[in-house]
This record gives C-alpha cells, structure tokens and sequence, in this order.
C-alpha cells in the first residue's frame, strides 16, 4: 500500500453517495478523508458501516496553496489520504498540487473518478440554467415569457434547424438542435408554473418514453428481435396511433399550418399509408400541376419542399452574384427599396 494522495472527482448529476466500487475501495484503504464542509458526499460516508472508524477533515478551500500543503502533510502522516474534490473540480488547488510536485515536495497523485455521468447527464444542467432563470433573481425577459410568446421563436428555430440540415454544417446543426432544445425546457418549465395542471419536463420525456416503448413492440415487448421491416413498422405505427388518438380518418392530426408542398405531401403519405389511393386531378391550374409535382417528387424518393428550398437558395446565390457584378460595373449596388 504505498503513500498517496487520492483526489476522488464525483458527477454532481449523479445522487450522493452512488459511488464506483473503486472508490468505496480507496475509501476503505485509506487512513483519512479531507473535504470542504458543504461536500455532498460527507453525510454518506459517515453513515457507511464500512467506513467506522474513517477520520473525516473538514478543510478550508479559500487558500489553495495553504490547502495543498496541509493535504501533503496528511499523508507523510497518514500514508493514504482521500481529498473529495469540489464540483468545481477545484483547478485552483490542483495547480497548487502541481506546484509542489515539480518541486519534488507533493506526494504521488492519484486521480479516481467516484461517478461518472451517464450519456444525457448535460440536460440536468438546462433545466437546472433553466429553473435559476425562471425563479427569483434571475431573467427578468425569461421571466415574462409565455407558451404564446414564445410560439414565434418555435417556429424560428425549426426552419433554422431545417436549413441547417439542408447546407450539411454540423457543428450549425449542432448549435441549431441547442436552440429547439431550449425551447422544448423553455415551455416545459412555464407549464410547472401552472397553478391548476402543472407538468414538467420530466413528465414530457416520461410521456415520449412510454410512446416510443408502446409503439416498438418488435423490440420492446416478448417479439422483440422479430425480423421486420421499415414499411411494416412505420405501418404499425399508423394503426397503434390510430387506435391511440381514436381517429377516423387517416388526415386527422395533420397540421394545416405546414408549408403547403409539406402539407400535399404529408396529406399524401398518411392516405397511402392507410391504403387510400387518390390520384391528382388532371385539370391545368397552378394549384393540380403543384400536385403533380408533388406527386412526382414523391415516387422519385424526393422532398418536394426540400428540393424548392434548395433551389430558393441557388436562387439567392444568383441574385447575389448578379449584384455583385452590377456593382462592379456601375460603381454602385442597386437595391430595390423595402416597403
């Protein structure tokens, strides 16, 4: 068993006292615990049966120097000494321990992760921003807002989110899904408020679990691992959601408000699904050839909406270009006014 510090790092997303089994062993071995008074982890540990007779110091973080130094001289006198590092990761105090390690006066460093976060660990922290933002003393703007003014930015963020998408920028993308995400804790947190039904953004993603388990039987249920197919399932998922909502009609639930070749194309895709064949009208207005060609994109595995959005944009890059060269020419960019 050779002398050394121990600095054990634990998840603050993770309950108190849920530790690795490496470090309930460490704790074991070691002589004597060192922490700030207000760890999380200290009401556990002196609880644990395994831990009787375990030395507990409550030590002083505001001199990380000073603090490095006592903590070395616990272990020339203790041997193996565990300090439970702050959820701030106290950087401070190991720029200290590394001070005197150059110097050859620190003891060896050991490093042991106590939890770990678990993938998804991050959403704890929005709701958390979240909740601080909403509550006493924090955003006055985010303490106004409304499910009903905040609509707009809904909207926003999803074309932003599509167009990020549409170009293929990743790390647009990435930053465009943080917004939406926003917004999803945003409303979620606003209807916790409500003085009669509140729910929150437990109770969302608890309901989207249910869903996605109630609609997977092929994996979730005793015929999980049964070999199906794309079509079967989605399929299955028009009939269970059917029965779910008590529709009668394969166009119930369908959003107006969509963009219109979104609207046909979506219109079109729930009648097919339900074994409802209808064909375009054949008549030559704008209206039955935009159908049409709807139509068409769709038997061609195409999104009718997509494809004008990137045309809009080829488009945009055209009229730019043209600018472009009439200012080269005349000295001058000529811009029609806005109204």
């Amino acid at each position: 068993m050779s002398d050394r510090l121990v600095l054990v790092t634990t998840s603050p997303r993770v309950a108190p006292g849920l530790l690795s089994a490496a470090a309930w062993s460490t704790l074991q071995e070691a002589r004597s615990v060192r922490a700030a008074a207000d760890h999380p982890l200290l009401p556990y540990l002196r609880d644990a049966p395994l831990l009787a007779g375990l030395r507990l110091g409550l030590e002083r973080v505001d001199d990380p120097r000073a603090l490095a130094r006592r903590l070395t001289s616990a272990v020339h006198a203790d041997g193996v000494v565990v300090w439970l590092v702050g959820a701030d990761g106290d950087a401070r105090l190991g720029h200290e321990l590394g001070q005197l390690a150059s110097t050859g006066e620190a003891p060896e460093i050991e490093l042991l992760p106590g939890s770990y976060d678990l993938p998804g660990a991050r959403l704890i922290d929005l709701v958390t921003t979240m909740d601080r933002l909403r509550s006493v003393g924090g955003c006055p703007w985010d303490a106004e807002q409304t499910h009903e003014s905040l609509a707009t930015y809904l909207l926003e963020e999803t074309y932003e989110t599509l167009e990020a998408i549409e170009t293929g920028e990743r790390e647009h993308l990435r930053e465009e899904l943080g917004d939406l995400l926003l917004q999803v804790v945003f409303h979620s947190r606003i209807a916790a408020e409500h003085p009669d039904r509140p729910w929150s953004v437990d109770d969302v993603a608890g309901d989207i679990v249910d869903k996605l388990v109630r609609r997977h039987p092929h994996v979730f249920t005793a015929d999980a691992g049964t070999t199906t197919t794309a079509a079967a399932v989605e399929a299955g998922w028009h009939t269970t959601k059917a029965a779910e909502k008590g529709r009668g009609s394969a166009l119930d639930g369908v959003p107006i408000a969509l963009p219109a070749l979104s609207l046909i194309a979506k219109l079109m895709h729930r009648a097919e699904a339900h074994g409802v064949r209808v064909e375009p009208p054949e008549d030559a207005s704008i209206a039955s050839r935009l159908v049409r060609l709807v139509a068409e994109a769709r038997a061609a595995g195409m999104d009718a909406e997509g494809e004008l959005r990137r045309a809009a944009r080829d488009y945009t890059a055209r009229v730019r270009a043209a600018e472009h060269e009439l200012a080269a020419g005349t000295g001058f960019s000529q811009r029609t006014p806005e109204t």
